[in-house]
């Protein structure tokens, strides 16, 4: 088979073939512009001039068709499309070169550009169980969880190897070494302070890696079964003693009531019948067959100051005589 291709056949289906995969040149030499990709786009224009200067002359032969298979290999192969919530930090013979923008970016084939895709969203890293001696000597076990994004993708993929465990591990550290320093009592009641703390504390610490901690929350401080029955033993006292404590004031208060409403009935003696009467209405409503009537003392003074003069003379002793 000779390699030359009859003018008449083939050679207007090869120029035709030309002109588009040229046209196919220049769309990507278009997208490299709209992208800024400045480099690329000299690339582009340079490749596809030498691609066009060498491919005219082999469309009069059969070695044209392989020769079409150059550009629709590697041209698909320099698209990097980056979604919304992704940067791409963009690597060019090693060095860092740039940060990709959402949506379809450009970049040199072959692999001379390398792009690491870094996600911006919020993770949640759940801290493993840390078992934490507290101040006051009390072996606990608490597990949090840590909410941080990526605000800065070259300082999180140039900085560190792996920001998310570095993160998850400094957490761990953080947690023991924070919470070793407070009481368990500051632990049980003061966990927004704590929290507030360790957030601070590891936002501080990965900040360099381009890491914003956004919240750390303690989710739960288990302690032992014998400290667990101690303090239910300090609230049962506790509640006893409130309890105690209400009771005696309670009575105090009654003291003072019933010693002013002695005053009164001190000064007022009709009250006292008046409070008889009452105590009589209150029995009569629980509907009792037995009813008390207490008579007032003033009620017998009266018949012993009128007691008759002889009894008063016989009860006078007689004088002696002189």
């Amino acid at each position: 088979m000779s390699t030359l291709i009859d003018g008449t056949s083939m050679l207007p289906f090869m120029r035709t073939l030309y002109w588009l995969i040229l046209a196919w040149w220049v769309v990507w030499a278009g997208l490299a512009l709209a992208t800024r990709a400045r480099a690329v786009l000299v690339f582009l224009v340079v490749a596809g001039g030498l691609w066009a200067a060498v491919g005219w002359p082999l469309t009069r032969t059969f070695w044209f068709i392989p020769f079409l298979l150059v550009p629709v290999v590697f041209l698909p192969s320099m698209v990097r499309i980056i979604t919304e919530y992704q940067r791409g930090v963009l690597f060019r013979f090693g060095r860092q070169a740039g940060v990709l923008a959402p949506g379809l970016n450009v970049v040199f084939p072959f692999g001379i550009d390398q792009v690491r895709k870094i996600d911006l969203r919020t993770f949640t890293i759940d801290v493993p169980r840390q078992e934490v001696i507290t101040r006051d000597n009390v072996p606990i076990q608490v597990d949090a969880v840590v909410y941080f994004n990526v605000f800065d993708p070259v300082a999180a993929v140039v900085k560190v190897a792996d920001y998310v465990s570095s993160t998850t591990l400094l957490g761990q550290t953080v947690l023991r070494s924070v919470l070793g320093q407070h009481d368990l009592d500051d632990m049980l009641t003061k966990r927004a302070e704590l929290n507030a703390v360790l957030q601070r504390l590891l936002d501080e610490a990965t900040d360099p890696w381009g890491i914003k901690v956004t919240a750390v929350e303690i989710k739960a401080v288990e302690l032992p079964e014998s400290m667990k029955r101690a303090m239910a033993k300090q609230a049962e006292a506790e509640r006893e003693r409130r309890a105690k404590v209400i009771t005696a004031e309670g009575e105090l208060q009654a003291s003072e009531k019933l010693a002013l409403a002695a005053k009164v009935i001190a000064s007022q003696p009709a009250a006292i019948q008046l409070r008889y009467l009452q105590t009589l209405t209150e029995i009569a409503a629980e509907h009792n067959s037995t009813i008390l009537f207490p008579l007032p003392m003033e009620f017998f003074r009266i018949f012993s100051s009128r007691s008759s003069p002889a009894d008063a003379a016989e009860s006078t002793p007689p004088r002696p005589a002189d």
